[in-house]
């Protein structure tokens, strides 16, 4: 119970906030005004921010400190964003955005490790070990933003910042009195970096930060100065840098196979199919906020509702249609879709969804729009998270090189990370654009290529030797 109390709690605060961001953003009287399009693109640099960080969280877990206390750090440095939000300051704000970026870097990756680490493969204790963990997950997330929007709407936005402040403490005193009941499981990090290894990660690291001050100074020359809009425009070209770098790196690889090198090429449409997807999927803290606090009436049945409320459907939905889901995949067996049908499918139920929200902005017009066209735009996108989702780390389990296995898992996050970054560019450059032509600009791109994606499954399928879905629970 010591992980499921510690991520009920950390996704309370995660998505709390991820709730009320772009809002305080964007607030004249009580936030830091920014303009719409940045706002939007400094939330997108966020998320993208905490997939890319959830790279280096491994690392650190994996050679220096170990998953446990990666996850501790993470956590108190957590608190210390969310604190920093909490006061009534510009120069705080940004600080506490990219501590809590951090944080969630280091801790997010490291958490379900431990609980996989806590028992042997193959025991039935795992399954529902995992279960119980992911119930931790929904409840979190489920709750926080009918938490934090009531708390913003009444009390302000500090208030409901340091309420995230509250819940990510529970989440690490829970962790630190739960700690003996780990059983000494992510105390010691699997692969320690040796002394032998030192100088050549100092060399690498110093090379990196190098990389990114150029970035950094780059953008800034193009932005007319420093502020937000150099910072959203470096962690972008890293974003995309990053995921052709991984690439290029597997492709070239002495250590990788002709076999798998084969592998690797059928995996890059299922990554671009990914990135889209996140790309359309986490705007729900983006664009699709904005289009609930501005152009939708916010009473449902008669009940006054706050926008924040709208990003409960998601969780909610995967609660209800994932036991669903299971059902239809154990049923159908051999006979279920492979794994590039299984991308497509969820790639065009994204693209719906922003289908619907074009056909939404079109018929309200003038108007304000029902909430129930955002309650069938989360709907959709959560069958589509359930289609891709769930079979992509295992899908890079399958077919990652035997000597870059780690290597695959991080490129998995990066999928996120990029669809992020390219929202924080799209954001601005379409500021003029209006509600309909963007959402129905996106849903034509996005179907377009989960068409192509369903014309590459056969192809996919042969160049990676894995079946279906069964093929890819059995070694999940």
């Amino acid at each position: 119970m010591t992980l499921f109390t510690t991520e009920l709690w950390e996704r309370f605060s995660y998505y709390g906030m991820r709730a009320i961001l772009l809002l305080y953003l964007t607030d004249q009287a009580h936030g830091l005004g920014l303009g719409e399009s940045l706002g939007q693109a400094v939330v997108s640099i966020y998320g993208a921010s905490v997939y890319l960080l959830s790279v280096l969280g491994g690392w650190f877990a994996d050679r220096v400190f170990g998953a446990r206390r990666t996850v501790l750090y993470g956590g108190t440095v957590i608190v210390a964003g969310h604190l920093c939000l909490a006061l009534p300051s510009t120069g705080p704000a940004y600080a506490g955005i990219a501590l809590v970026a951090l944080g969630t870097g280091l801790l997010k990756p490291n958490v379900s490790t431990m609980v996989g680490a806590l028992y042997e493969q193959g025991d039935t204790r795992r399954d529902s070990a995992f279960s119980i963990f992911y119930m931790g997950i929904n409840i979190g997330s489920f709750s926080a933003p009918f938490v934090v929007g009531f708390l913003r709407r009444e009390f302000g936005f500090h208030v409901a910042f340091a309420a995230a402040a509250v819940g990510m403490t529970l989440a690490l005193v829970a962790y630190l009195l739960g700690r003996r009941t780990l059983h000494g499981r992510g105390d010691t990090p699997p692969n320690p970096l040796t002394a032998a290894d030192r100088p050549t990660m100092i060399k690498v690291s110093a090379a990196v930060l190098a990389l990114l001050a150029v970035v950094f100074a780059w953008s800034a020359w193009r932005s007319g100065g420093v502020g937000p809009r150099p910072v959203v425009d470096a962690i972008s070209y890293v974003c995309f840098l990053a995921p052709i770098a991984y690439f290029v790196m597997l492709l070239r690889s002495p250590l990788v196979t002709p076999v798998e090198r084969q592998r690797v090429r059928a995996y890059i449409p299922l990554f671009v199919a990914a990135m889209l997807f996140f790309m359309l999927f986490e705007q729900a803290a983006t664009t699709l906020t904005t289009f609930a606090a501005s152009r939708t009436q916010l009473d449902l049945f008669g009940i006054e509702i706050s926008p924040e409320f709208f990003q409960s459907v998601n969780p909610f939905s995967i609660v209800v249609l994932a036991p669903v889901f299971a059902v239809i995949w154990i049923r159908l067996g051999d006979r279920g879709p492979s794994i590039g049908q299984k991308f497509a499918t969820g790639l065009l139920l994204a693209g719906m969804s922003f289908a619907v929200m074009a056909l939404a902005s079109s018929v309200a017009g003038d108007h304000l729009a029902s909430p129930l066209w955002l309650v069938a735009v989360y709907v959709i996108q959560t069958l589509g998270e359930l289609f891709l989702s769930p079979v992509g780390l295992a899908a890079t389990t399958v077919l990652a090189p035997r000597a870059f296995l780690s290597q695959m898992m991080a490129l998995w996050f990066l999928a996120p990370a990029a669809g992020q970054a390219i929202t924080a560019q799209l954001v601005q450059a379409t500021e003029d654009a209006s509600d309909t032509a963007y959402f129905g600009g996106l849903a034509v791109v996005t179907i377009l290529v989960a068409i192509v994606v369903f014309a590459l499954a056969p192809w996919i399928r042969r160049h990676t030797n894995v079946r279906d879905s069964a093929d890819i629970r059995e070694t999940s």
